[in-house]
């Protein structure tokens, strides 16, 4: 029987949310319910953030409210704050996810405070989640390196993910951010982590900057994850992180895992067409080699 791998999708929101020009949300509503029928079942919707902050996400009541939600699909959202909890679960939802980084620097360009500070932040939103029944996944960013100090230490990494361990997060996602890390890196990551948290609360978010995404996260599955995040067409970047592109294109990865011999569930074909369909709704090209090598043969 083949083995299954969990694939994250985070296009319409981490893929989304740096966009340039607004994308009206009647077009994410028929991004998120393609994505769907896909065959993807962890698709993470939208994010209850500041719209002064990031306007792309302005909408994401009205993207919430417009969907058609597919049996045994989950569509969690990223809030920030406890503000940001609460619009949230005035809008129905069932699984939050919160974000710090290891990175002490880039926390506070981001979210103009300490890692420790973050972390305090934090637990009121994970404590009332909990207790309204809504599950919550924790993100460590900048887990190897940061575009402002550079190297983020190791100890910093596990003990990031530790605290959101014990603050109830029932899955750990470590974020290479800016892209930089090589195979060897996020293995000993990896390595390093799974000291303090359960390999099976582990998931990996690699962006693809400089072209290692694909073999970062082959390194971490041969230490055992079986969760990482994609995002259709490679779509997104970090608004905080000059220069970086975007995350793994999620019909690369499924490629990979597919002869890999992994269960995904997923139609790449189907896949590829959300991502081709998408692209052209923003205009431009997508960034998966998948998507256009499939386009040639096809």
């Amino acid at each position: 029987m083949k083995q299954h791998l969990k694939i994250v999708e985070v296009g319409p929101r981490d893929g989304l949310q740096n966009e340039q020009q607004l994308v009206p949300a009647a077009t994410k509503i028929a991004l998120i319910e393609s994505l769907a029928m896909t065959g993807l079942k962890d698709i993470e919707a939208t994010s209850f953030v500041s719209p002064k902050w990031v306007p792309q996400m302005a909408d994401a009541a009205e993207v919430l409210a417009g969907l058609k939600r597919a049996a045994g699909v989950r569509y969690p959202v990223l809030v920030p704050n406890l503000q940001g909890l609460e619009r949230a679960l005035a809008a129905g939802v069932t699984e939050i996810a919160v974000f710090t980084a290891a990175s002490d620097a880039f926390n506070r360009k981001n979210i103009n405070a300490s890692v420790d500070e973050s972390l305090e932040r934090l637990k009121p939103v994970a404590e009332q989640a909990r207790a309204a029944g809504v599950k919550v996944r924790g993100y460590v960013s900048t887990v190897l390196g940061c575009p402002y100090q550079g190297s983020v230490p190791l100890a910093e990494v596990v003990r990031v993910s530790e605290a959101l361990f014990h603050m109830g997060c029932y899955e750990i996602s470590l974020g290479d951010t800016i892209g930089v890390g090589t195979p060897h890196a996020a293995r000993d990551m990896v390595r390093a982590v799974r000291s303090a948290v359960p390999i099976e609360q582990l998931a990996v978010h690699f962006h693809d900057t400089y072209g290692q995404a694909l073999a970062n996260i082959y390194a971490c599955i041969e230490e055992g994850v079986r969760v990482t995040d994609a995002s259709v067409a490679g779509l997104g970047g970090c608004p905080y992180a000059k220069g970086a592109t975007g995350n793994v294109a999620t019909e690369d990865l499924v490629y990979m895992l597919d002869g890999m011999g992994f269960d995904t569930g997923i139609d790449l074909d189907a896949l590829c067409h959300t991502a081709r369909w998408i692209s052209a709704e923003l205009g431009r090209e997508p960034a998966s080699r998948v998507s256009k090598a499939r386009q040639r043969v096809n």
